[in-house]
């Protein structure tokens, strides 16, 4: 599966951007949409955010083993108080992989790209996945809940992965 959106690397500015919420979903978020399951599967993610492909608005995609569906405008509404540590990786941090300490079950609400707004539990996993991919559209990642310890650990992958960012910055802006 080839996709024509690029993932955006640790270092890139535009993840440390706050998404926009989306008015309403329409043929074009629903294209989008699309090109971001595809994009998904193609770098072999259980969940992408469009604001790691470089759209500022407050969607997701993610797929819990149940087939991928859509995410707009996704808030937290409530957060169990126990939590569990979990090693997280991410398309952004490739082969990186952090102790993430998260509530282990949440209530969540959003709208789907039918324009339904849908509340509903999730525990396991796919309360984890929820959680990782809405912190990517509130500008915050995986290292941001990392130890130093693991900065450390990851430091050269770290500054490799800016120097890549920066890179593709550049060649940006040249074409």
């Amino acid at each position: 599966m080839t996709t024509r959106l690029k993932v955006r690397y640790y270092g890139d500015p535009v993840l440390r951007r706050m998404a926009q919420p989306v008015r309403s979903v329409g043929p074009v978020e629903r294209l989008f949409i699309k090109e971001l399951i595809s994009a998904m599967y193609a770098y072999d993610g259980t969940g992408l955010a469009a604001i790691q492909v470089g759209l500022e608005e407050q969607i997701f995609v993610a797929d819990f083993g149940e087939g991928p569906f859509a995410v707009i405008n996704p808030m937290i509404l409530e957060a169990s108080s126990h939590e569990t540590f979990m090693e997280e990786g991410c398309l952004s941090f490739p082969e990186i992989r952090f102790k993430v300490k998260r509530p282990e079950s949440i209530r969540v609400r959003y709208v789907t790209e039918s324009n339904m707004t849908v509340e509903r539990e999730l525990s396991g996993l796919p309360a984890k996945i929820f959680q990782h991919e809405t912190d990517h559209l509130n500008a915050k990642m995986i290292i941001d809940h990392a130890s130093p310890e693991e900065r450390e650990k990851f430091k050269p992958q770290l500054t490799r992965l800016e120097t890549l960012a920066q890179k593709k910055k550049q060649d940006l802006r040249r074409a």
